[in-house]
C-alpha cells in the first residue's frame, strides 16, 4: 500500500468576487494545511486555484495515522468547580451521563488521585504542578484512525467556519452563510470519495453533501461530470472549457489582446490589475476587439480609459506614438460560433452610451471656470475635526508658497495651483469618475489658459499615490505634492488619529512614504520640522486654546515630559516644536520600513537619526552612508568594539557612583603616555568631527574618527580604569566620556548591531 494518497477538494459556488478569490484560496490553503499537520499529517505537494466559480485545494497526506501521545493543560485545580467539570466533560466518552463521571473523577483528582478512565485511548487525569500552581492535565493515547474519518468529521465545520469578508444566506432555512450560494463539494481521497455533509443539528446546511462531482463551462459546457484524481479534474476541466489556474487565464488575455493589437499596427495600455480582475470573471477567456466611434475621440485619453475600464473592463489601445487608438479590447466568456461579431457590436453600442455620459460632463464643466467650483467646496467635509474642504484649500495656498519659496520656485504659482488642485472634485467629470481628480483639473486649468506649470501641478499633486507611481519633479508640482501630504499628516496627528497597528483609515502611512520619496528621488533639502511646525500653526485650532484646547497638545505634552528639547533653529514655540518633531519621528519611522525594503542597514539609518534632531532627511541619510562605510570597515569595527567596551564600563561605573561622568578630564592627571596620546588625539580628531559634520563632508568626519583606533587601542591594553588612586580612576572615565561624546556626535553608536 502507497504510504501517501493524493486528497482533491473543491467548493463550488456561484460566482465569487474576482477581488476575494486569491485571498481566499490562499486562506483556504492555510486552514487545510494547519489541519492536516495537526490531525493527519503535514501535507506534501500542495497546489491550489480558484476562480469565478471555484476554489481547489490539491495535497498528498499519508495513508494512515500514527499512534501518537496527546497531552492537554485544563484550569488550575484550585479553580471553581464548574471550569474543572467542563474540562473533563469536553474529553470523556459520551456515555449516558458523562458529567456524572466527571463529578466523580473531580473528587478523585482533589484527593490527589489520578482518574484513570482508560478505554482504548488510556484516558487518563492527574493534578500536575505546572509552574507555581498546580493544572490538570488530559492524557491520552491517539491509536491510528483512517484519514477519511478524519477528513469527514472536521471538514464540514472548517467549510461552515470558512470567513470571508462579506457573506450571504440563501433560500431554505439553514443559517449557514457563504460569499455566494454554495453548490458542490468534491472531496476525493486516493480515488475515492470521503463522504460527509454540511448538516448540523437541525440545521440541513443547505442539503450539501460531499461527492466526486463537479461542473464545466456553464454555456458551453453544462452539467456535472465525476473526477476521481486532480489531472483527470484539470484535464476535464479544460476539454470542458474550464481554465483552471488564474495564471493561465491572465495569461491567455495578457498575449491574446496584445497579439490582437499588434495585428492592427497597435499595443495595448498595460494594466496589470484589470488583466487580474477579468481572469477573475472568465473561466474561458477569447479576446476580442471593437471600435470606438471617431465622434468620441476628441475626449481626454484619460477619459476614455476610465470610463471603458470602471464601467465595463474593457482594455484602452493606443498608436505607437502613445496617442489614444478608437479601438479597445474586450475578453469574452465564450468562443461563438460568430466569432464574437454580435458580443462585439453588443459591446460598442453600450460603450457608445457611456462614452456620451462622460461627453456630457466633460462639456458641461468646461462651460465655466475652474475657480468657479470653489465655492462648492465650502460645503463638502473633508473631516469633522478638521473643517471642510474649501477650509483646506486654503491651508494648502499657504503652505504650498511657504514651500515654494524653501524650494527657489515661483510662490506665487505654486499658491495658484494649490488654490485649483481640489477645485475638481466637485466638477461633474469627477463626481462621476473619482479616479480622474487631478487630471480633469489640469484639463479645465489648461483649457482656460492657467500657466502649464500650475495645470501639471494639479494634476501630479497627488502622487506619487503607490509604489510604482512616479514623484513629481518640477518645483511648483513638488510644493504643491508635499503642501497636500504635509497638511493630512498634521492635521490628521493634531486630533490624534494616528495610524495603530490594526489600521490607517487615513492613509497617513502612505503620506508620509510620499512625502519620504518626494524629498530623497529629487535630493531636496528642506527643513521639515519647521515645515510642519508652519502647517500646524496655519489651523485655526491651534492658536484658539478656547475652541480646541487639546488640539495637538498629546503628542507635544509627551514630547515635553519625555524631556525632548527643540533644536536650537526652531522659531516656534516649545509645544509646536515638540508636536513637529512627534511627526517627524512617524516620518523617521517610515524611512527605515523603506530601507528596509531596500536591504540597506536599518540599524545604521536609527543610529544617525539617534544621534541628532536633524530633519533634513537627505542630510540623514548622507552621514547614515559614511556611518555604515565606516563600520563596514577593518577600522570602525574594531572601533566600534572598543565603544562598546567604553560604554560598558561607563555604565557600571555610573550605576555604582550613582551619577554621569562628564568629559571634563584633567590633563594634570594623565600619568600614563597611552592616556595622554589618547586625550590629544581625542581633542584633534573632535575638532575636526564638528568642522567636517557642519561642512557636510561626512566621509571626512569618518576619517577622522577612524585615526582614534590605534590610541584607543593602546590605551585599553596598557591603561587600568579602575585605578586604585580615585582621582585617576574618576578621571580615566571622564576620559572614555569623552570618547563616547565624539562618536555619538556621528551617530549613536550602541544602535548599531553587532
Amino acid at each position: 500500500m502507497a504510504e501517501f494518497a493524493e486528497l482533491l477538494i473543491e467548493l463550488f459556488s456561484e460566482e465569487i468576487p474576482a477581488r476575494m478569490q486569491e485571498t481566499a484560496a490562499d486562506r483556504f490553503c492555510d486552514s487545510m494545511r494547519n489541519f492536516l499537520g495537526k490531525s493527519i499529517s503535514p501535507p506534501r505537494h500542495e497546489h491550489r486555484a480558484f476562480g469565478p466559480r471555484r476554489i481547489t485545494y490539491r495535497a498528498e497526506i499519508r495513508t494512515a495515522i500514527p499512534s501518537r501521545e496527546d497531552e492537554k493543560r485544563g484550569p488550575r485545580l484550585d479553580a471553581p468547580d464548574e471550569a474543572l467539570l467542563a474540562f473533563l466533560t469536553s474529553h470523556l466518552p459520551r456515555g449516558e451521563d458523562p458529567r456524572a463521571w466527571a463529578k466523580q473523577g473531580l473528587a478523585t483528582l482533589k484527593s490527589g488521585g489520578v482518574f484513570d478512565v482508560g478505554g482504548p485511548s488510556q484516558l487518563r487525569f492527574e493534578a500536575t504542578q505546572a509552574g507555581r500552581a498546580t493544572h490538570v492535565f488530559m492524557r491520552r493515547t491517539l491509536t491510528g484512525e483512517a484519514p477519511a474519518s478524519v477528513l469527514a468529521r472536521e471538514l464540514p465545520m472548517l467549510i461552515r467556519a470558512f470567513p470571508w469578508p462579506k457573506s450571504m444566506r440563501w433560500g431554505g432555512t439553514s443559517s449557514m452563510v457563504w460569499v455566494r450560494p454554495l453548490k458542490r463539494i468534491l472531496c476525493v481521497l486516493n480515488g475515492e470519495v470521503v463522504l460527509f455533509t454540511l448538516a448540523q443539528g437541525g440545521d440541513d446546511g443547505h442539503g450539501l453533501a460531499s461527492g466526486d462531482l463537479t461542473e464545466g463551462h456553464r454555456i458551453m459546457s453544462p452539467g456535472a461530470f465525476a473526477v476521481r484524481s486532480f489531472a483527470e479534474y484539470k484535464s476535464a476541466l479544460a476539454a470542458r472549457h474550464v481554465v483552471l489556474e488564474a495564471e493561465e487565464r491572465a495569461r491567455m488575455i495578457r498575449d491574446g489582446i496584445a497579439a490582437l493589437a499588434t495585428a492592427e499596427g497597435l499595443e495595448v495600455v498595460p494594466d496589470e490589475g484589470l488583466i487580474a480582475e477579468v481572469a477573475g470573471l472568465i473561466e474561458w477567456p477569447v479576446p476580442l476587439l471593437g471600435r470606438i466611434d471617431d465622434a468620441f475621440m476628441d475626449l481626454p485619453p484619460e477619459v476614455m480609459r476610465t470610463t471603458m475600464r470602471v464601467n465595463q473592463r474593457y482594455f484602452a489601445l493606443r498608436k505607437m506614438d502613445s496617442s489614444a487608438a478608437p479601438r479597445f479590447a474586450l475578453v469574452a466568456n465564450i468562443a461563438a460560433p460568430d466569432g464574437g461579431a454580435a458580443i462585439v457590436a453588443g459591446n460598442e453600442r453600450v460603450l457608445r452610451a457611456r462614452l456620451a455620459d462622460a461627453r456630457f460632463f466633460w462639456d458641461l464643466d468646461r462651460k465655466q471656470k475652474l475657480e468657479s467650483f470653489l465655492p462648492k467646496l465650502d460645503s463638502v467635509v473633508f473631516h469633522a475635526k478638521l473643517g471642510t474642504q474649501g477650509q483646506r484649500v486654503a491651508r494648502l495656498e499657504n503652505l504650498a508658497g511657504l514651500i515654494a519659496e524653501k524650494l527657489g520656485a515661483d510662490a506665487t504659482l505654486a499658491r495658484r495651483a494649490a488654490r485649483l488642485a481640489k477645485a475638481d472634485l466637485a466638477s461633474g467629470m469627477v463626481g462621476e469618475f473619482p479616479e480622474l481628480q487631478g487630471v480633469m483639473g489640469r484639463y479645465y486649468a489648461l483649457g482656460q489658459g492657467e500657466d502649464a506649470r500650475v495645470a501639471d501641478a494639479i494634476a501630479a499633486h497627488y502622487r506619487p499615490v503607490g509604489a510604482g507611481d512616479a514623484v513629481p519633479q518640477e518645483p511648483i508640482a513638488i510644493a504643491v505634492a508635499l503642501a497636500d501630504k504635509i497638511d493630512q499628516l498634521v492635521g490628521f496627528f493634531a486630533v490624534d488619529e494616528k495610524p495603530t497597528g490594526s489600521g490607517d483609515p487615513f492613509a497617513l502611512r502612505r503620506a508620509g512614504l510620499g512625502v519620504i520619496r518626494i524629498i530623497r528621488e529629487n535630493g531636496l533639502r528642506l527643513p521639515l520640522a519647521d515645515l510642519m511646525g508652519e502647517a500646524f500653526l496655519i489651523f485655526p485650532q491651534a492658536t484658539n486654546a478656547t475652541s480646541a484646547p487639546d488640539f495637538g497638545v498629546e503628542i507635544a505634552e509627551a514630547k515635553r515630559a519625555s524631556g525632548w528639547q527643540a533644536p536650537p533653529s526652531s522659531a516656534h514655540p516649545p509645544l509646536v516644536a515638540a508636536f513637529a518633531a512627534g511627526l517627524l519621528d512617524f516620518l523617521a519611522e517610515r524611512l527605515r520600513v523603506q530601507l528596509r525594503g531596500e536591504g540597506a542597514r536599518h540599524d545604521v539609518v536609527t543610529a544617525v537619526f539617534g544621534a541628532t534632531p536633524d530633519d533634513d532627511l537627505n542630510r540623514l541619510l548622507s552621514r547614515a552612508d559614511a556611518v555604515r562605510g565606516f563600520v563596514e570597515s577593518e577600522a570602525g569595527a574594531n572601533l566600534l568594539a572598543a565603544h562598546r567596551r567604553a560604554v560598558n564600563i561607563l555604565r557600571i561605573e555610573e550605576k555604582r557612583d550613582g551619577h554621569a561622568f562628564d568629559t571634563g578630564y584633567e590633563a594634570h592627571l594623565l600619568k600614563l603616555p597611552e592616556e595622554a596620546a589618547l586625550a590629544a588625539a581625542l581633542e584633534e580628531a573632535g575638532t575636526r568631527i564638528r568642522l567636517d559634520i557642519e561642512a557636510e563632508d561626512f566621509e571626512r568626519a569618518m576619517e577622522a574618527m577612524a585615526g582614534l583606533r590605534a590610541p584607543v587601542d593602546a590605551f585599553f591594553e596598557k591603561v587600568i580604569v579602575n585605578d586604585p588612586a580615585p582621582e585617576l580612576r574618576r578621571n580615566r572615565l571622564r576620559l572614555l566620556a569623552r570618547l563616547r561624546a565624539a562618536m555619538d556626535a556621528v551617530a549613536d553608536f550602541s544602535k548599531i548591531e553587532a
